[in-house]
């Protein structure tokens, strides 16, 4: 038997499986010293809690493992630690034990007054489950190598102190109970009540639907299908209690919210004079939500929400689900998301991911931000990073709606701030149209003084950053809008204006409201319940709203292509008009598009316009074109791009061979030959028309 000095040489376990148990370890016995005869093995210690899952879905004996001590030690408090010194120490206790109250119960049903223990032990709240069971296990992370985890097991086997088993399928006392079965219901079934409770679902209808759950599924199998009323109340009496105030002091009531989720923060930096306020939040559902949607798939980037009105902006990290809906994955409240500082825990957040699943990949990571460094994306998920600019142009021509009135300046003022973005007309300068729009539209004198003052400082960073990267197309960029818009209306409600300014209040909102409606959303599409209770003005975003509509409800004249034509669905007397038709730039005169927003009937005609080949390629398919060509002259070294090129070889001959056809018919417009070279290395992208 090794000692247990040799601690450190142990191989490192770290079981694929999502969650796992003692079962999926190779344990060793140590030799001498406090833990001699005990079972140890070595884990990171970020899967601890896949461990405590996985040892308490025991199917001979379903458990729930209590933390029944906790001690912390700061970093350098020990000059000389022990090999198997700790920064933090847990002990966890299976909650059938180590009381035995199996006894007393039946004294007490006989009339008996039998005093109960007092003390720490006592437990009265939980006497009725108490059998006496000594499995315990410590958990210690390590001094001298804080990612690891030590885990000693002192008693593997629930039994009581006789060596009997005291609880589960082979307790023959325990048969037809509920000592059979996990002594709570899980997390994940509380989760799901809270959800029911935060989205308004009465406690009847959520006994109801669970009851019929468990006769869907044969009757009784554990804990969980034995949820009474006393549990919804439970938790409704918890919801109705909580606060996000939980001190009156803001930072010191983000402190103590921190301490009490601590499973559900991934990062965490407390304001100070040097450093900035950092949290990183994401909840199991979430987790879960990520290693779906994400493997394969795309993520993007969410940024800088609530600048003007939140205390620190809000950053949210989304999925793409099989309906082309966004999720909410994580959420990052930050005083800065300069690269340096995101830095900080976006790698964290990646390793977290592959720390359950090592085969996960990313496809494609979406930046809205064109000052970022897109190398730390790259570095951190391994994968191509486009550029997302819906934001950009929303934000245009909402001001443009707002500060001229006159429809066709808006509708040429539109297309040319187009032309400035993507520095396509007539291979100009970027400058040189930037110069051709003051001076065309000098009487716009409310629109450019903000664009002046907005956007001038920093066009040249968005116009590189379109040469260099791939663009996203409207499909992602309607969903993320579809979840900005959510977002504003349920944060910035005026009945809370006065918490804006807090971060527990953001934090709690976050976490409760918001989180539950997105998991009501995926459950309802699961499982078919509760559709009624489903936001549809969400769920359907506008590209999914565009696919509904029929192609022969759409006018397009081939031959003169300033102008299309949508029938209302559900006004067939009525027709919007898209003015710029096919272009990321065109506009529509339907209610929706005149407050900003990207709308169904714009979508539809770029849609049917790329599918007929009847319209010039949108203006960012035209710079990944020529990018493209510019790539075959120019090979790459990096042996990323290399191998995705290859991949993709089937596609680039296709696009290649699609402009050809358009240069040929005069369809495609000139690009300027500055294209930039980092373009290279972000080609091939599946969300580019």
């Amino acid at each position: 038997m090794p000692r247990m000095e040799d601690i450190l040489n142990l191989p490192v376990q770290d079981p694929p499986a999502a969650e796992f148990s003692a079962a999926h370890l190779k344990w060793v016995k140590v030799d001498g010293g406090r833990h001699g005869g005990d079972n140890i093995a070595l884990i990171p210690f970020a899967r601890v809690d896949d461990f405590v899952k996985g040892e308490s879905s025991n199917p001979e004996c379903p458990a729930s493992f209590r933390v029944e001590s906790r001690r912390k030690r700061p970093e350098g408090s020990i000059s000389k630690p022990r090999v198997d010194g700790y920064l933090e120490y847990t002990l966890y206790w299976c909650s059938y034990g180590p009381e035995d109250f199996r006894d007393s119960q039946s004294s007490l049903e006989d009339g008996l007054n039998v005093k109960p223990a007092s003390g720490k032990g006592s437990r009265p709240g939980r006497r009725h489950m108490m059998r006496g069971c000594v499995c315990h296990f410590t958990v210690k992370r390590l001094y001298t190598k804080p990612l690891l985890a030590l885990i000693i097991y002192n008693q593997r086997t629930h039994v009581d102190k006789s060596g009997a088993p005291c609880h589960g399928i082979l307790d023959q006392d325990a048969l037809g109970t509920r000592a059979m079965y996990a002594p709570r219901i899980s997390e994940d079934l509380r989760q799901k009540v809270m959800s029911m409770l935060y989205v308004g679902i009465p406690l009847d209808n959520i006994i109801q639907h669970h009851t019929e759950v468990v006769q869907g599924h044969g009757g009784p199998h554990n804990r969980d299908d034995f949820l009474t009323r006393n549990d919804v109340r439970n938790m409704e009496r918890v919801i109705r209690n909580s606060s996000h105030e939980l001190l009156e002091d803001d930072e010191s009531s983000v402190n103590m919210w921190v301490q009490r989720h601590h499973k559900h923060v991934f990062y965490f930096q407390s304001n100070s004079g040097l450093e900035p306020f950092i949290l990183g939040i994401q909840t199991d559902w979430q987790l879960q939500q990520m290693l779906r949607y994400g493997h394969n798939g795309s993520m993007a980037f969410h940024s800088m929400f609530g600048l003007k009105r939140l205390k620190y902006p809000l950053c949210t990290l989304l999925v793409f689900d099989l309906s082309h809906n966004a999720i909410p994955v994580a959420w990052i409240i930050s005083s800065s998301f300069s690269s340096q500082d995101i830095q900080k825990w976006i790698g964290l957040l990646a390793e977290r991911i592959r720390t359950k699943d090592p085969g996960w990949r990313l496809n494609s990571f979406l930046v809205d931000d064109s000052s970022l460094d897109i190398s730390i994306i790259r570095e951190a998920f391994q994968c191509r990073v486009l550029l997302c600019i819906w934001h950009v142009r929303r934000a245009w021509i909402r001001s443009l709606l707002k500060n001229c009135c006159n429809i066709d300046v808006q509708q040429e003022m539109f297309k040319q701030l187009g032309w400035v973005l993507y520095c396509t007309r007539s291979g100009q300068h970027s400058m040189d149209a930037l110069d051709d729009l003051m001076q065309v539209f000098v009487d716009q004198c409310t629109f450019m003084d903000y664009f002046k003052r907005r956007w001038l400082p920093n066009i040249e960073l968005w116009i590189n950053g379109i040469k260099s990267l791939p663009v996203s197309s409207p499909e992602p960029n309607a969903a993320i809008e579809s979840y900005h818009l959510r977002l504003k209306l349920k944060l910035f409600d005026e009945l809370h204006a006065n918490s804006w300014a807090r971060v527990d209040w953001l934090i709690h909102k976050l976490s409760t409201e918001l989180h539950s409606l997105y998991w009501l959303d995926q459950y309802s599409i699961e499982t078919g319940c509760f559709e009624n209770l489903r936001d549809k003005s969400f769920s359907m975003n506008a590209w999914c709203q565009a696919l509904n509509i029929p192609d022969v409800d759409v006018v397009l004249d081939e031959h003169n292509l300033q102008l299309a034509k949508v029938i209302s669905q559900t006004d067939r007397n009525l027709a919007y008009s898209i003015w710029n038709p096919g272009s990321e730039f065109s506009l529509c005169n339907c209610p929706w598009s005149r407050l900003g927003n990207l709308c169904k009937h714009v979508i539809k005609v770029a849609n049917l316009c790329k599918s007929r080949q009847v319209a010039r390629p949108l203006l960012a398919a035209q710079v990944y074109r020529q990018t493209m060509l510019t790539l075959l002259q120019n090979t790459p070294d990096d042996p990323l791009v290399l191998d995705h090129a290859i991949l993709h070889a089937t596609r680039l001959q296709h696009d290649i061979k699609s402009l050809e056809e358009l240069s040929n018919n005069g369809l495609l417009q000139p690009l300027p030959t500055d294209i930039s070279s980092h373009a290279a290395e972000n080609i091939l992208s599946p969300y580019l028309y």
